[in-house]
């Protein structure tokens, strides 16, 4: 058996990084070792962003973050904000016109390297190929076990295993269940971040189409959020980053939830009509083919056509009625899907639901189970798509690995 560390951080991934680095900041002797699973730590972070890795956004309202994690606001605003972190470890950062946070190289892999290279230089230790399956706490010091049958003794533990999104980079949920068998209650977990299934005939012919529009969640009839920007057709789903914000709905409103697509969002009911009076008017010598295809792309336009009408699109523009346009306009801005599900944990960001917000306190340790910290993903918080996910992850690590030091430090006074 190893000599007994400090403290062991489960997880080598964004939160886990910045929990053992704080821990380390906190009591610079104590021995910290990061436990992870993969053959090298920070597998997902370097996918983050399209390999941008967004890491933060500037507008940091509460309204972005979701689950049953009350203090998520006062946990981010009581962290260095990640400007301010990845200053503090040479990292530049800038802001594009939408808020978001990149580093300045634009590359996940300039963030990794700083992470890596301050623990290094703080000397924790990266335990590579070490995949966790029992926590045994001892009345001396807790025992983590791996698959292998090794054991890892330790005084603290500091639990960042990720929850099951993304799978191919060693998230799969393996933790929470582990947690769960130990008593730990778990909310609804669900793909989040990720994009909508819905029945594919009513995608015939859209796939790799891309149209700005605004999205709505409805439920029962009920607005339930709105978003707007570019919304991307698959050959099941519906997808881009307006798409990507609805999916945590699904753990609360999973087979009665609709997404409304307004096409034409920058014009009213009547605009519209207007417009398609006067391309009537324009075309009229055109089939209806020609009808929106100065509004959409071809296959876009053909798609809406033939759905509002149900007419072959050989007939003529001209023998359309004052009625024919307004279903027209009425299916631009209100074409409705029912949303079938989440795409696979593959295709998912982030990890709707997870380890219950009333199973840690305020400083992430959990309740019943005195020394052993929870950050990350593994608990029931996800943001919306634009570095909030990650703002979660340096925030809540940096916290836990804060107060996990401070309880060993003064556990030794």
């Amino acid at each position: 058996m190893s000599k007994i560390t400090d403290i062991a951080v489960i997880g080598g991934g964004a939160s886990g990084l910045a929990a053992a680095i704080e821990a380390k900041n906190v009591m610079p002797k104590a021995r910290v070792v990061i436990l992870e699973k993969l053959d090298r730590v920070g597998k997902k972070l370097l996918a983050t962003g399209n390999g941008r890795c967004n890491l933060s956004n500037m507008d940091m309202g509460s309204h972005h973050y979701h689950g049953s994690v009350k203090n998520v606001m006062r946990i981010i605003n009581g962290t260095p904000t990640a400007k301010e972190f990845f200053g503090s470890i040479g990292v530049v950062c800038s802001a594009d016109s939408k808020g978001r946070i990149y580093p300045r190289s634009n590359s996940a892999a300039t963030v990794l390297n700083a992470l890596r290279l301050r623990a290094k230089e703080l000397g924790i230790i990266e335990r590579c190929g070490f995949e966790t399956n029992f926590i045994e706490s001892t009345p001396d010091c807790f025992r983590i076990s791996s698959e292998k049958g090794e054991k890892y003794p330790c005084k603290r533990v500091i639990v960042a295993a990720g929850g099951y999104a993304a799978p191919q980079f060693g998230t799969d949920g393996s933790v929470i269940r582990l947690l769960r068998s130990n008593g730990c209650h778990t909310t609804k977990i669900c793909p989040a971040v990720a994009p909508l299934r819905v029945r594919p005939e009513l995608l015939k012919g859209l796939k790799g189409v891309r149209a700005k529009g605004k999205v709505t969640a409805l439920s029962a009839g009920r607005i339930l959020k709105e978003e707007t920007g570019e919304i991307q057709f698959t050959e099941s789903s519906l997808s881009g980053i307006c798409v990507f914000n609805m999916a945590h709905l699904i753990s609360q409103y999973d087979g009665k939830l609709t997404l409304r697509l307004d096409l034409a969002s920058d014009m009213d009911m009547e605009q519209l009509v207007g417009y398609l009076r006067i391309i009537q008017y324009q075309r009229s010598s055109c089939t209806l083919e020609e009808l929106l295809t100065g509004l959409f792309v071809r296959n876009l336009a053909f798609y809406l056509t033939k759905r509002a009408l149900g007419k072959p699109l050989t007939e003529p523009i001209s023998a359309l009625k004052e009625a024919d346009l307004r279903t027209i306009a009425q299916l631009i801005k209100n074409l409705d899907f029912e949303v079938l599900g989440s795409a696979p944990w593959k295709e998912a960001q982030v990890t709707s639901g997870g380890i219950s917000g009333d199973c840690v306190d305020e400083q992430l340790q959990l309740r019943g189970a005195k020394g052993i910290f929870l950050c990350g993903e593994i608990l029931d918080v996800d943001g919306d798509c634009g570095g909030y996910n990650l703002q979660w992850a340096w925030s809540s690590g940096i916290m836990a690995g804060r107060c996990c030091a401070n309880s060993l430090r003064g556990a030794l006074l």
